[in-house]
């Protein structure tokens, strides 16, 4: 954790859901952006404790664990399944929480290594939400099957945390948690903040795009950092829940701006998802966006 300043602003940074995230504040006031700071982490640190499939004892963990009896969730867990629910039949099935299993076949460390046809078989027995029963708070998951909310998790922290900050200050701040972020207000001046979008092929080491932005969020889906190579192919980690495979002929990378984080990064990822139809996909939703 620190906090420093940067441009003119002040950047209180952390680490959260295995990524590097910081809360930018255009004030002068060192006090404030800590204190605004410390509500980002914490709120960062609380969905991570709640809804991360890695940590004990959360709901996640027991659904996950269940062994195919029903498991009732609170109302805050209940509006995350309602909303991949509806996901999935918006994309006629290819986002699924359930797919989390095939992460036992695929391991995206940038290898050459491709798992067998029946590791595959044998992972995508255990995906698909039309399998699950989910009503009046209560999922059941036949046995074997899991979840993971690892595709809107990071953009519903940031979505959380802003928008409790934003009831404790006046002043212009930016979101950004492991590269999904939401921008509340131009800064002084009005300014809109500066971001830059990986180049995929020099992740962390140079931008394809510079976005200015003064309010909204912004999310990327794509193969920058987790990926695997196959017959000369770089393919990326999200993968199609109805092959097992990663999608093909997908965009290196999907940007999208749009009023929150969270339909900023289920726009980009519904978008890679549709593979070479990705620009038509955002030109049908009416979104600002960069495909690459």
């Amino acid at each position: 954790m620190s906090l420093t300043r940067v441009h003119d602003a002040w950047a209180f940074r952390f680490v959260a859901m295995a990524s590097p995230c910081e809360l930018l504040v255009d004030t002068d006031d060192r006090a404030e952006a800590d204190a605004l700071g410390r509500i980002a982490q914490a709120e960062a640190s609380r969905v991570e404790a709640a809804y991360s499939r890695y940590l004990p004892g959360n709901v996640v963990h027991r659904i996950n664990h269940a062994g195919g009896a029903p498991v009732a969730v609170d109302d805050e867990t209940a509006l995350l399944i309602d909303y991949a629910a509806a996901c999935h039949q918006m994309s006629g099935g290819r986002f699924d929480i359930t797919s989390g299993a095939l992460r036992r076949a695929w391991k995206f460390d940038g290898s050459s290594r491709v798992p067998t046809a029946a590791a595959i078989e044998a992972a995508l027995a255990h995906v698909g939400w039309h399998r699950a029963r989910w009503a009046d708070h209560v999922l059941t998951l036949p046995a074997g099957m899991e979840i993971d909310f690892g595709g809107i998790g990071k953009e519903y922290a940031v979505d959380r945390a802003a928008g409790l900050i934003a009831g404790r200050t006046q002043h212009a701040f930016l979101v950004n948690f492991g590269g999904d972020l939401f921008a509340a207000g131009a800064r002084v001046g009005d300014r809109p903040w500066a971001v830059g979008v990986d180049d995929p092929t020099r992740p962390g080491e140079a931008s394809v795009y510079r976005i200015e932005i003064k309010r909204g969020g912004l999310a990327t889906s794509g193969d920058a950092r987790r990926f695997v190579l196959h017959e000369g192919k770089r393919l990326g980690h999200i993968l199609d829940p109805r092959t097992g495979w990663p999608v093909e002929d997908a965009p290196s990378s999907v940007t999208v701006l749009a009023p929150t984080c969270m339909e900023a990064g289920t726009l980009s990822t519904l978008a890679y998802l549709e593979g070479p139809g990705a620009r038509a996909f955002l030109e049908r939703e009416g979104v600002t966006f960069w495909v690459l």
